[in-house]
């Protein structure tokens, strides 16, 4: 399986970061306009739709249409697991039926100290087409690193003073 992380200090509490990280607005505002973001629905946990906060068993459908080229490419996000102890934060979700035979990316917020804030995002991801996939894995950094380039510096943009 291949891995990319990516890693930042927010200058901003981490009570900050972990709340605006555990909303589909934050999703949608950390997303690029070239991607073409749509969220179709969001559900939480229970049922109901449009949830304040993304928890564990929450499903986000979704599609995209990176530069307004080809067909939107549609996945549920699954959000498998939601945890927060003493300074620390953290959760995972799940691609199905998305452009990657697999997709795990866990969300970690670690408080540096009462004004900063370290980002950490880990994709453990696999390519399709099998072999030929497992093969150009590593490749994918180049599609990545501009996004989640993106996704920090828009965070420390909206969090930080």
């Amino acid at each position: 399986m291949a891995v990319f992380q990516r890693e930042t200090v927010v200058h901003a509490p981490l009570s900050d970061v972990w709340e605006f990280h555990s909303t589909v607005d934050g999703l949608v505002a950390l997303t690029p306009d070239w991607m073409g973001l749509r969220v179709e629905s969001v559900v939480g946990p229970d049922g109901d739709s449009d949830p304040d906060e993304l928890d564990t068993g929450a499903e986000i459908s979704m599609s995209m249409q990176p530069f307004g080229v080809g067909p939107r490419q549609r996945w549920t996000s699954r959000i498998v697991e939601r945890e927060t102890g003493d300074g620390v934060a953290r959760f995972r979700d799940e691609m199905d039926g998305g452009p990657f035979a697999h997709w795990d990316h866990t969300h970690s917020f670690f408080a540096r100290d009462e004004d900063r804030t370290v980002v950490r995002d880990r994709v453990e991801y696999e390519l399709p087409l099998g072999a030929v996939g497992r093969a150009a894995g590593p490749f994918a950094v180049v599609g990545f690193e501009p996004m989640f380039r993106y996704r920090h510096r828009r965070t420390k943009e909206l969090l930080e003073d």
